[in-house]
Formats: C-alpha cells, structure tokens, sequence
C-alpha cells in the first residue's frame, strides 16, 4: 500500500477515537516511528521504539509478535512471587509477560484464574467494580482475549481451558471499548502499563509501554493504550496488571532477557523487576 495512503486511513481511525486524548498527530507518530526489529530463530519478532512528544511525552513501547500457525503453545504460570524472567525460564518460556492484579501482601490473585480445571480464584467485587471486564482464555495451545462479567465468570468454572480474567478490556472485535463502568481515576492516569492483543492475521501479541521515568517514558492512559493497539493493528486486546508489575520478556535476548525498563527499582534500566504471582508466556 502506498504510504501517504496508509498514513491518510490511519488518520481518519483516529477520529473516531476520544480526542481528549489522542490526535491524528500521535497516530502518526506511531507509524512513522523507527521500530528497532529482532526476528529471533524461532519466529518471535521484537520490536522497541522510544516515541518523543507522543500522548503529550516520551514514551518507551517493547512488544513481541507471535506469528500465526507453528508450535506454539500459551500457557499461564502461578508462583509464590517470583520475577518474570526466573518464572518464564522455569517454564522454558519463548517469550513472558506479567499477568492480571493481585494483593500486594498476601500474594494471591484478585482476578478469576482456573488453571485447567482448578478454580484458583475468583474475581473480588472490588475488581469488577474498579476494572475487571475481560480475561484472557487459553484452550488446545490457543490464546483468545474476550469481555467478562459475573454471569461470564460463573459459567467459566465449568469451561475447559486455562482462564486468567484482568481488565479493563481495551478493544473488541477492533472497537474501542467503553470504560465508563470502570474507576475514572484507573482509566485516566499515566502509568507503565502492559496488555496481550490478537491480530486480524492471528498474530499474539504482548506489549509494555514503560512510565514512570521522567525525561524517559511518562506513561499513558487506557484510552492511550487502546489507540496505540489499535493503531498497531489490534483486534481484541487486554489490559494486564501494571506499575511496577510491567515486565516484558524473551528468551536469549540481552539484560537476562528483560526487554522493557521495569519502574521498581526507580531506575531507568533492564533491572527493576518486581516479584509477581503469575505469567501468561508462550513456549
């Protein structure tokens, strides 16, 4: 396709997002942005791009495609607080990201999880009310991301396949979603923020926006996250847990595989992992 062509749609998708908080111009920044791109050996594609004046700063984007068709295989992993990059090699993962919410203290998940046929645990009042409307289902080596509810969660329990439910749910069927039934305070602040998306090609996808780092990345909000997806070439797509939690991570690659700046640590650097109960990877 001709590229004045391609930037000429890309501009008419962003009017139909909110344009509080995305421009026309922060589309094609994303376009026009020089994405550093790793194909690992076995097919996993790398990209990273530090954006300057997009969403109103200087964000830092790291994602790893999974192409269709092949052997792979998405899985979720529980631990007892673990980092990713421990967690994701002892699961011989190909590529990790952190998964949903969770309580700081006690360590368990806030979120519907079922891991085959083991309810985990189950989505707290609190988190349907703050964010939890989607969940990532993983059945016969597939991933799908699809909207969730109560009535949803209910008949789950029975379903087969592994489910971890999160949230808010940033995209359906290529749609931006609605998040007026979500914390207006949640939705609307900057923060490091990580997301699994699927593509019209059946492509997977997980994607770190880091935050948090002044002068580096400041973050962006779930309307943000939603339109950069989108522009990206989502289709459906899930808001994981995020702050400190981001991580994003591929086996072999450089900084014992981390890929993002994770913020904990308060540096702008490959080494502030926090410890986290569970992963969504690939192997």
């Amino acid at each position: 396709m001709n590229r004045k062509i391609y930037l000429f749609i890309v501009f008419l998708c962003s009017l139909s997002l909110p344009l509080s908080s995305q421009t026309a111009e922060d589309s094609t920044a994303i376009v026009t942005a020089r994405w550093e791109t790793t194909v690992a050996p076995n097919g996993l594609v790398h990209k990273r791009a530090a954006i300057p004046h997009l969403y109103k700063g200087n964000q830092s984007i790291n994602l790893v495609e999974i192409p269709a068709g092949g052997d792979f295989r998405y899985d979720i992993a529980v631990s007892q607080m673990t980092p990713i990059s421990q967690l994701a090699q002892e699961h011989q993962a190909l590529a990790a990201i952190n998964g949903s919410f969770y309580n700081m203290k006690e360590g368990n998940s806030v979120c519907f999880l079922k891991i085959g046929k083991e309810v985990v645990d189950t989505t707290t009042a609190r988190e349907f009310k703050l964010r939890v409307t989607g969940a990532v289902h993983v059945y016969k080596k597939k991933l799908r991301v699809l909207p969730w509810n109560p009535e949803i969660e209910a008949k789950y329990r029975k379903n087969k396949g592994t489910v971890l439910a999160s949230g808010p749910l940033l995209l359906d069927d290529g749609e931006t979603c609605s998040w007026e039934a979500c914390d207006s305070s949640f939705v609307a602040t900057k923060h490091p923020r990580s997301a699994v998306f699927t593509t019209k090609d059946k492509r997977t996808v997980f994607i770190t926006v880091d935050g948090r780092s002044k002068g580096n990345a400041i973050g962006v909000s779930i309307p943000e996250l939603a339109h950069l997806i989108r522009i990206l070439g989502g289709e459906d797509a899930l808001n994981l847990d995020g702050g400190g939690s981001t991580t994003l991570w591929m086996k072999d690659a450089p900084d014992n595989g981390v890929l993002n700046y994770p913020s904990d640590n308060g540096k702008f650097d490959h080494k502030g992992e926090r410890k986290i109960p569970k992963i969504i990877y690939v192997k």
